[in-house]
């Protein structure tokens, strides 16, 4: 019997999964609703794209820091408290994006908002953790992901009509309102599922982590869904500026095709939750990054023939998203289930190596397209999406040679 199960017999009250959705929801709502508004805002802040993508990369690093610290702190004091703490700030950020003079105050914002906002998505991994063993944590990663990405899949759509209709700042006004209701929700409804609690302070807190890195099972799983995200991000880091540019769509129609990559997430991530549990970890891993390499591969073969139409475009990156959402929730599971006594550190380091790679990415990809040689053209992040898929892939061949088990997953 895993620490998991063990602690879940001291739980009262389990979270309801439209609970864990919408946690985990809101910090992919708060990163993918602005995507249609980021060409108008260039005007609007009279800011270079460089400056404008900032709002995204210090988003990623907020992300990045901060749930470095929110893992072990819900290790420590509660899965409920960290997140209702979280979901204030969240709401705190929102609000002073809508008033935000100058892009330097947005981006000020916008740290802000991503940190608390990741609270939902780094321990709501821990919690699907506290409550199954590593097999079943697959299969409910998978579902509640899958829920979630509901959100993020008409999230652009949404923001490309309100930017439409009322400039960037109505994608900000719809954050604050869902902020608002999910705050309420974690207070009247978010039981607490970790009771054995264990004592962090700083010291332990680098205990936690070192006794993560020295690992090599849990760097394979970690690396794996890193590397993946890497792709993803760099996608979102390129896609506006090429789709706005050199495809000339407008918001409503950026929103509409945005669209594409999440309904290609949820697809995946609902095969995730019917097969994981049956077929192992591994072989899901191992068909999702596969997929993922597949997309990258019709991109640049779309870009060489010179078919980079909007469908030419997101076409591929819905197979991306169905390969990541077939990849993701095995990886994550695998990550947080080597230690299960420290799943909430594991969840947050394995969550901030994702998004870390997901700033440089989305960064490097901006400096492409805009001041290197590949300016104006989407080799930039076609090139640094193909990196990620195959360092992801790497990593993933490396789980069952780490492992050294016929199915190469952790121990039930």
């Amino acid at each position: 019997m895993t620490a998991g199960h063990s602690q879940s017999t001291g739980i009262q009250k389990k979270p309801s999964i439209a609970v864990l959705i919408a946690i985990s929801a809101i910090s992919p709502l708060a990163m993918q609703i602005y995507l249609p508004s980021l060409a108008g805002m260039m005007v609007v802040f009279s800011a270079t794209a460089g400056e404008i993508q900032l709002s995204m990369s210090a988003f990623f690093v907020a992300i990045a820091v901060s749930q470095l610290f929110w893992g072990p702190l819900s290790d420590q004091f509660g899965r409920r408290p960290v997140i209702i703490v979280g979901m204030a700030l969240f709401v705190i950020g929102s609000l002073l994006c809508l008033v935000a003079p100058t892009i330097e105050a947005l981006i000020a914002a916008r740290v802000i908002q991503a940190a608390g906002g990741c609270t939902g998505v780094v321990i709501g991994r821990a919690i699907v953790r506290d409550l199954h063993g590593p097999s079943q944590a697959a299969s409910m990663i998978g579902f509640v992901t899958m829920g979630m990405a509901v959100m993020p899949t008409i999230a652009p759509a949404m923001g490309g009509v309100l930017d439409q209709f009322y400039g960037w700042q109505g994608g900000f006004v719809l954050m604050l309102i869902f902020g608002v209701g999910v705050l309420w929700a974690s207070i009247r409804h978010l039981p607490e599922t970790h009771t054995e609690r264990s004592s962090v302070g700083a010291r332990q807190v680098l205990r936690s982590y070192m006794a993560l890195f020295s690992q090599p099972l849990y760097w394979s799983y970690a690396l794996t869904a890193a590397f993946s995200a890497l792709a993803y991000f760099a996608y979102l880091g390129g896609a506006p500026f090429i789709a706005a540019e050199l495809l000339s769509l407008s918001a409503a129609e950026m929103g509409f095709f945005f669209m594409f990559v999440a309904l290609g997430y949820i697809a995946g991530n609902f095969l995730s939750g019917k097969f994981a549990e049956r077929i192992g970890m591994f072989p899901m891993i191992l068909a999702g990054t596969l997929t993922g390499v597949c997309a990258v591969s019709l991109l640049a073969g779309s870009a060489s023939l010179g078919l980079l139409t909007p469908l030419g475009l997101f076409l591929p990156m819905f197979v991306l998203g169905l390969g990541n959402g077939i990849c993701l929730p095995s990886a994550l599971a695998g990550a947080v289930s080597v230690r299960p006594d420290l799943a909430g550190a594991a969840s947050g380091l394995t969550a901030s190596l994702q998004v870390g790679t997901g700033a440089l990415a989305g960064t490097a990809v901006a400096w492409l397209y805009a001041d290197s040689f590949l300016a104006g053209s989407p080799w930039g992040m076609i090139l640094i999406m193909a990196m990620g898929m195959s360092l992801s892939l790497l990593a993933a061949l490396s789980i069952r040679r780490v492992s050294g088990s016929e199915e190469a997953v952790p121990a039930e």
